[in-house]
């Protein structure tokens, strides 16, 4: 295990701590050998974390701070959203209520603190569908708090076509980003398989 060094740099309003720390999604495990629902969902956001986890990984001052234009949201903004939607996400399988997050909730958190909770929740999200049956996922619901304080509940599906495939949107914007302020993603990720050539943990 190598000894954890932290770097910290304060940007004003975005705080970031580098660590070599190594969290989850580096690489992708071995897939499970059954293809039942639950170990489908499972699959599809474990992969939805290891591209996080590359897509943000390496990032710098520069890349937190790019926006396209005035009116876009900013490389660290998109990345706020990001948390908010992996608590969605990871809220469904508990059938827990999402409340929606402050200002004062996120300026608390660090870059490295947003994506290591980012993570957390993809990964306790997975580990509560693998081995999940079709009749399990009737009873998973995405419940949400609304502004006024009522609550509106949904089916899984929407889990499915809303914050997920949001999330994974949103990661290719960071990807696309990352490119642009000259930073692109470590070549060596080899996304159809889920591994990184030459990776040392």
């Amino acid at each position: 295990m190598i000894e954890s060094k932290i770097i910290c740099i304060d940007l004003g309003s975005v705080k970031i701590i580098k660590t070599n720390n190594s969290m989850s999604y580096q690489e992708l495990l071995a897939p499970p050998q059954e293809y039942s629902s639950g170990n489908v969902i499972s699959r599809l956001v474990d992969s939805l974390g290891f591209r996080y986890y590359w897509a943000t990984e390496g990032l710098i001052e520069k890349d937190l701070l790019y926006k396209p234009s005035d009116e876009a949201m900013s490389t660290y903004v998109t990345i706020e959203h990001i948390y908010w939607l992996s608590i969605i996400i990871a809220n469904a399988p508990r059938k827990a209520t999402s409340v929606r997050l402050t200002p004062d909730d996120l300026s608390k958190l660090t870059f490295n603190e947003l994506k290591e909770k980012t993570l957390d929740n993809f990964k306790n999200t997975s580990d509560l569908c693998v081995g999940k049956a079709e009749k399990d996922f009737q009873d998973f619901k995405v419940i949400i708090q609304t502004h006024d304080g009522s609550k509106k509940e949904f089916p899984f599906w929407n889990l499915i076509h809303g914050p997920i495939s949001d999330a994974l949107y949103h990661v290719g914007q960071i990807v696309s980003f990352r490119r642009t302020t000259g930073n692109p993603i470590n070549p060596n990720v080899k996304w159809f398989f889920g591994k990184v050539e030459g990776l040392v943990v």
